[in-house]
């Protein structure tokens, strides 16, 4: 099967990569349309256990049995998202909750603490440490669980009169229940997905207008770390009666061509008056300038549409032109991705109700079950990694600037594509991959009815399968980065045949009905091409099973499925299905630290023994080693390479995420990654990058060659590099001269006896001579130095710099092994939000300014005070050593 279909990007205009949001969704005037921030100035309160006798439902952790149960109010704002009229929920008499006094405009919550969103409460800690923790490693042993309380008063004047008043969450942690001036409005319980709420029929004029929402994390929820809150953006929407619906816009392209293509947008419309209106649809579409992010000179308008909407309708318009010389979108940096705006006038009454906006890319897509990717006709490597939600010492509440942050640092390794694992990412992610040009798998479901954890999402995917679902597409489908859909990563119900794949066949073709134009998917771990299973998806998305599970004579001990390696076998079954692998490798080290004696083999799983230290927790930078179902980048690359149609992999994972620490749960998070927690590059990183970026020209040495309890001892070096040969010298003497043989991907220097000194080496490529590395023996610990990743943030109490410190010698030299004890501090316009050293064991809460480094690095995440100016300066400071200033311009 060759799928083929090309699509668009985003609601609204925003310039996100100086690190802003900017507000362009519409302002008030002739538009109709206002979208305001009301991230500012919430008052917010936890308990750890239940202070309103309020719940969803009852879960199976439920002590009380005496709790009111508000699921059949709450089920009632799904009713958008359900395509059978007979299906949908009638809201029940009463007004739950309506006596709590949290929920009254009479509460005094003036010693709730004040809070702006994004908003994560669990993210100060302190870090559970003992042995049985109410939250364990799995989830980040971080207080995530509980009910939170956020208030906030909302102004309404003469000027909203007759319009509708929406709140909009783009995600909140979790079960989330909304009143207003005492009055239950509805709620979401998926924390993950985006939801709006009409406020309207609860609204009354004035400046008092009283706002709760309340929010319920229980334990056992998740499988990595949740974070808890309203850790989106939230947005107050006003626009006419008349209006286009919610995510009410859908642009898709084809017969792309450098010459032309075809442009078909659909706009749903939807009228919430009392009487039945005329309108007319105008769209001009712009081509959006790449520097600032807004639209230039319009190049196409679509005809005019006329219609009649009937009073309670929603009625669907559909449009198509043709665009001469397209601007086309494609991932980098292969391709550029060139973006447009469509901006839809809603016409009715001599003047313009609605204005909304819609970015989108045009670009063609094949996936090809013997070529793999094509997009534009250029056959594209998938070079992806999965992402978690989090980021890092920040923690679930979303920041533009960090997560462009992570994806610079991913492009530098040569990274072009991202699985969202396991759950939809903020829209300002995408944004990002829209302008940044990276391909993207978008997911929603970790489970659907069989459980991973007690209280995950199976309690509610009955419910709420099919509105989370449309919800997702509907909100996403504009996004061009998004090139496939995954509703399911390794679900119990791929092992059980019919059911299972029953379930799969009934969220196809939802996903299908809401967007045509793109692939669907399930990552499948344990299944195989004879099951029923595989049968349903477009796609196959093999987790661990094309390099082969437990299959090696390391693995010969652990316990577990094992498979050969199952591309042939999934390409001989599905003929007409492209493959790749949605997780690879699950490779883990800890940066900087090296554990001897060093496996011979390519790839053998951690243990005490082999590559780990379970008392220090602990794994081998030789990335060599990983989790028991995993395999080393050398066994994936070797695998892939033997069976070329393979479209490509998402490593598992691009940054170490907080939670699931395999193999270590005693820790607070992963050792999967690539970039550890606070940013800085494993070793591993260049191994991928020899691969992803063959013609960049690097070469890479491990390890540090600080060993003074070695000496005379063996000590393998090994060298990354995309070089064909490589000669070693210690001390000036050569230490042989490899070739690197066929479907291997390191050079290997096994030999290597340790004297201090210097190790270097020279690459080759094609025969010339290509790069050098060099390594040196060191002096002790002398000085600190700071380097900013930015020297000027803005003053909105939004960007960051992310401040690198390092521990060098008497002479300058980077000390790979230092741990010394660090303490930061600042003065000026600025506070330092969180610290790190992406040590996975280190369990001092990310608010401290006391903070060791870790193989000899520690970070400092520096946020302006908004509306500040003039300088900022960070001081480290360490016993014995000379401490580092560095100064920050906020502007």
């Amino acid at each position: 099967m060759k799928f083929r279909g090309s699509n668009a990007a985003l609601l609204g205009v925003s310039c996100l990569l100086q690190g802003k949001v900017a507000n362009a969704y519409g302002i008030r005037g002739s538009t109709g349309r206002e979208r305001l921030s009301l991230n500012d100035g919430w008052h917010f309160w936890r308990s750890e256990t239940n202070p309103d006798g309020l719940i969803y439902d009852y879960r199976p952790e439920t002590n009380e049995t005496d709790l009111q149960v508000l699921k059949p109010w709450i089920l009632p704002s799904a009713n958008s998202f359900i395509s059978n009229l007979a299906d949908v929920y009638q809201r029940p008499p009463g007004n739950p909750g309506g006596d709590v006094s949290y929920v009254q405009g009479s509460f005094d919550d003036s010693a709730w603490e004040t809070v702006n969103l994004p908003h994560d409460w669990a993210i100060k800690g302190p870090f559970y440490t003992e042995e049985d923790p109410i939250i364990g490693g799995g989830m980040g042993r971080l207080p995530v669980h509980g009910i939170g309380w956020y208030r906030k008063k909302l102004s309404m004047t003469s000027a909203d009169a007759g319009r509708n008043i929406y709140l909009e969450v783009d995600g909140a942690m979790s079960y989330a229940m909304v009143w207003l001036n005492g009055n239950l409005v509805g709620g979401w319980p998926y924390g993950y997905n985006s939801f709006r709420l009409d406020l309207t029929p609860y609204l009354h004029p004035g400046d008092d207008n009283q706002l709760a929402i309340r929010l319920d994390n229980p334990p056992d929820s998740a499988r990595w770390y949740p974070g808890g809150g309203i850790y989106r953006n939230v947005w107050l929407t006003k626009v006419d009666n008349l209006q286009v619906a919610q995510w009410g816009t859908f642009v898709s392209s084809r017969e792309v061509s450098a010459e032309s293509a075809i442009v078909d947008l659909t706009v749903q419309i939807e009228n919430l008056g009392d009487t039945g209106r005329q309108i007319e649809l105008t769209t001009g579409v712009h081509l959006i300038d790449a520097t600032t992010g807004q639209p230039g000179a319009e190049v196409v308008t679509f005809p005019q549409m006329t219609a009649t909407v009937e009073s309670g309708q929603k009625q669907a318009v559909n449009q198509s032109v043709t665009i001469e010389n397209p601007m086309l979108w494609g991932p980098w940096p292969a391709q550029s991705p060139a973006l447009y705006v469509a901006t839809t006038n809603l016409h009715a009454d001599g003047m313009v109700v609605d204005t909304y906006e819609t970015r989108f890319g045009i670009r063609s897509l094949i996936f090809d079950p013997d070529q793999g990717l094509l997009v534009n006709g250029e056959h594209i490597s998938v070079q992806g990694v999965n992402q978690h939600h989090d980021l890092g010492a920040l923690g679930a509440a979303f920041n533009v600037r960090a997560a462009q942050r992570q994806l610079e640092i991913l492009q530098e390794l040569g990274c072009n594509a991202i699985r969202m694992s396991h759950n939809p990412p903020a829209p300002e992610l995408l944004e990002l991959t829209d302008q940044m040009g990276f391909l993207v798998m978008d997911e929603i479901f970790d489970s659907w009815e069989l459980n991973k954890t007690d209280s995950d999402f199976h309690l509610i995917f009955p419910d709420w399968h099919e509105p989370d679902l449309r919800a997702f597409i509907r909100r996403d489908r504009n996004h061009p980065s998004i090139i496939a859909w995954s509703y399911g990563n390794e679900v119990g119900e791929q092992n059980t045949n019919e059911t299972g794949a029953a379930i799969s066949q009934r969220l196809h073709d939802i996903l299908h009905e809401e967007d045509p134009t793109r692939p669907s998917t399930v990552s499948i771990n344990s299944a195989l091409p004879s099951y029923l299973f595989p049968r349903v998806p477009d796609l196959i998305s093999l987790n661990y099973q094309g390099a082969g599970i437990r299959n090696t004579n390391p693995y010969s001990n652990q316990t577990g499925i094992r498979t050969m390696p199952m591309y042939p076998s999934y390409h001989e079954t599905f003929p007409d299905k492209m493959i790749w692998t949605s997780e690879s490798a699950s490779t883990l080290s800890t940066r900087g630290t090296y554990i001897f004696p060093v496996t011979d083999d390519i790839s053998a799983p951690v243990n005490d023994t082999s590559g780990g230290n379970s008392t220090l927790e602990q794994v081998s930078a030789y990335e060599l080693y990983t989790a028991n179902f995993g395999s080393s980048p050398d066994k994936v690359f070797a695998s892939q390479d033997s069976n070329p149609y393979v479209a490509g992999e998402f490593v598992w994972t691009g940054w170490d995420y907080i939670g699931e620490p395999t193999p270590y749960y005693s820790a607070r998070s992963s050792y999967s990654g690539i970039i550890d927690l606070a940013g800085f590059k494993k070793d591993r990183f260049y191994l991928y990058q020899s691969r992803w970026r063959p013609d960049f020209p690097m070469a890479h040495i491990l390890p540090h060659w600080n060993w003074p309890d070695r000496v005379g001892q063996v000590t393998p070096v090994h060298v990354f590099s995309a070089a064909d040969e490589a000669e070693l010298f210690l001390n000036g003497r050569s230490q042989g001269r490899k070739t690197k043989e066929a479907l291997t991907y390191r050079f290997r220097f096994d030999d290597v006896v340790y004297e201090a000194g210097e190790v270097h080496v020279v690459t080759y490529k094609t025969g010339q001579q290509w790069v050098t590395d060099t390594v040196r023996t060191t002096g002790a610990p002398a000085q600190l130095q700071l380097i900013a990743d930015r020297s000027t943030i803005a003053a909105d109490g939004l960007d960051l710099s992310f401040v690198t410190l390092e521990v060098i010698d008497d002479k300058g030299e980077f000390v790979r092994d230092a741990t010394n004890a660090i303490t930061f501090s600042i003065e000026g316009p600025g506070e330092i939000v969180a610290t790190d050293n992406g040590d996975p064991a280190d369990m001092v809460s990310f608010p401290s300014l006391e903070r060791n480094a870790y193989s000899g690095l520690a970070l400092a995440i520096v946020r302006g005070v908004r509306g500040g100016t003039g300088t900022v300066t960070i001081t480290a400071t360490a016993e014995g050593l000379a401490g580092a200033q560095l100064k920050l311009e906020l502007q």
